[in-house]
């Protein structure tokens, strides 16, 4: 965090400050859940790194598109990340329920359809979540696919092969150097790890394959590429959009909320 900034600050910059009646306004269909994690990225990074990733690309996505923005989900699946302090978790089972409540809760309440924002690559029962909605009433889906990933990357001229850029790498640095530099501590500069051998992350953990927590190279950082993966991911949102949305109802919403002003006005007699 940079001296002038207050805590405060930093927050609202993750945090939806939206009031109720601004909610109503919109009259979104499609609401986004930014899901991050609190697990350990090297000396340099904060352990909230994935969730400020998650929140930032949700953030540029409220700004373009007409959807409801949701505060973050903080903690999940981190347990490959355990031997390093700091990190936290919760079982999969529990992120699953947590999930599937919420889109209950924005179900009831007129919201019909769910794009989750995903940060951390560990959070895998969010595939099933996803897989298992059909049938419940809410449309979901999963966001950023990999193919969305490398059309990013590739604008951004990401040099490391996202097999290779796994954790607290070039990717997540360049982003965090162009939304939040306050966050990025001294040392990416000089933390380069490459371990794209680890056959058996999953039962050995990260310990297993790298000192620092650290796999990627992220001295190839820069605020530049974080733009512009940001960017690139803001366009390709509009495709899940469509898929869940329905564009057209978007359109319809607005045609029922310039109903409703004329109404407002005809109850104030300003109607000409």
């Amino acid at each position: 965090m940079s001296d002038s900034e207050t805590p405060d600050q930093w927050a609202s910059g993750l945090l939806p400050p939206t009031t109720t009646e601004e909610v109503r306004d919109l009259r979104a269909g499609v609401a986004v859940l930014p899901i991050g994690s609190f697990e350990q990225h090297g000396a340099y990074l904060p352990l909230v790194t994935d969730t400020v990733i998650a929140c930032t690309i949700a953030r540029e996505i409220a700004a373009a598109y007409p959807v409801q923005l949701l505060p973050p989900v903080t903690v999940s699946c981190s347990h490959e990340h355990a031997d390093w302090p700091g990190t936290v978790s919760i079982s999969a089972a529990t992120l699953y329920s947590v999930v599937r409540d919420i889109a209950g809760s924005l179900r009831r309440s007129g919201v019909g359809s769910l794009i989750l924002v995903n940060g951390h690559g560990g959070n895998y029962v969010l595939r099933n979540i996803v897989q298992e909605s059909a049938g419940t009433g809410t449309r979901m889906a999963l966001f950023p696919g990999s193919a969305d990933w490398d059309t990013a990357r590739t604008r951004a001229g990401v040099q490391t092969p996202s097999y290779s850029d796994m954790h607290a790498g070039e990717v997540e640095t360049s982003i965090l150097l162009h939304a939040h530099p306050e966050l990025v501590r001294p040392g990416y500069e000089t933390s380069d790890c490459l371990a794209d051998d680890r056959k058996h992350l999953l039962t050995l953990g990260m310990a297993e394959y790298t000192e620092s927590g650290v796999i990627g190279r992220p001295s190839l950082a820069s605020a530049g590429k974080g733009k512009e993966l940001l960017a690139a991911l803001t366009e390709s949102f509009a495709e899940y959009l469509d898929l869940v949305g329905d564009r057209q109802k978007v359109g319809d919403r607005q045609k029922v909320g310039d109903r409703r002003e004329v109404c407002d006005r005809q109850e104030a007699g300003e109607t000409r």
